[in-house]
């Protein structure tokens, strides 16, 4: 057997071992007994406001007393310390190599709100290989808290990271913006995980837009299109209106529910987070950290 092959069967014994125990184990997340809605909040491009989404629907989330936790995937530009005024001392960069636990990296932000914080500036970390993908998800296992949502803030783009922490989690949130090029781009990145990854359902937030219908007209646009070339569903959360104290915002490292309650921005970010926290009544619990462990199996040994 050669050392390709061999490293392959490791990785799916090691894969079919942990299921084994996920599967036996009483425990519904991390360090609890609560079932975990785990969102990835994703997009086709830069520039649309991930990640102020993430921040904001976390805060929004975290001020009804819903216990948060933030994974920052970007692990070649991270922000979402940035976005909150942090300054972490350690970050996933270190967990990657071998210098931390995940419990150690863990920060509080604003609201009750727990952040697993990335690094930025270091591109090996850009494409995880498998033992690194299994030894995250098994730390992920020991940490403290009891978790009601999980938002996992991927990169922006189609990158290998990218499809790995869609396919992880239970729900995928698409950001985009009215602008013809985002369309474009959050439309390739649902192609993507449709066609490669066999993902079917996608949830659309249009960030930024001018008038309420705009942000239907996207969503029209894009289901239109997927409706004729694509075997998807695309539901829609919502828009967030255009405020130039976003800006405001960003810089003074504030989230817009905090620095603005009464905003439009900041009403329409509660709405979503009272939506997602609505649609977790009716969703399926899929148990210990299973919002990976299922997709990671069904990729095989070559993950």
């Amino acid at each position: 057997m050669n050392e390709t092959v061999q490293e392959h069967a490791d990785q799916a014994g090691t894969l079919r071992s942990l299921s084994e125990r996920l599967t036996d184990s009483p425990r519904m997340c991390a360090g609890g007994n609560r079932a975990s809605r785990v969102l990835s909040v994703t997009s086709g491009k830069g520039g649309v406001g991930k990640t102020a989404v993430v921040s904001n629907i976390a805060v929004a989330l975290g001020r009804m007393g819903k216990k948060v936790l933030i994974i920052d995937a970007d692990l070649g530009l991270a922000n979402i310390d940035v976005v909150f005024g942090l300054a972490p001392q350690y970050n996933l960069n270190h967990f990657f190599a071998g210098q931390n636990s995940l419990a150690e990296i863990l920060v509080d932000g604003p609201a009750g709100v727990q952040i697993l914080p990335a690094g930025s500036g270091v591109q090996k970390f850009t494409r995880l290989d498998a033992s690194q993908k299994i030894r995250f998800l098994d730390d992920l296992e020991t940490l403290p808290g009891d978790y009601d949502v999980v938002l996992i803030d991927t990169e922006a783009g189609i990158s290998e990271n990218v499809t790995y922490f869609n396919q992880a989690a239970q729900d995928i949130l698409v950001v985009t913006t009215p602008e013809p090029t985002a369309i474009t781009d959050a439309y390739a990145l649902m192609k993507l995980l449709s066609s490669q990854f066999h993902e079917r359902r996608f949830n659309l937030i249009v960030n930024s837009v001018r008038h309420p219908d705009e942000a239907l007209d996207v969503y029209r646009k894009l289901t239109m299109v997927s409706n004729r070339y694509l075997d998807i569903s695309i539901d829609f959360m919502g828009g967030i209106p255009f405020d130039r104290k976003m800006y405001e915002s960003v810089r003074r490292q504030k989230v817009m529910v905090e620095m603005y309650p009464g905003s439009k921005v900041a009403m329409a970010f509660e709405k979503l987070a009272t939506k997602l926290v609505a649609e977790a009544r009716h969703a399926e619990p899929k148990g210990s950290l299973q919002f990976f462990w299922k997709r990671l199996l069904s990729l095989g040994s070559g993950t």
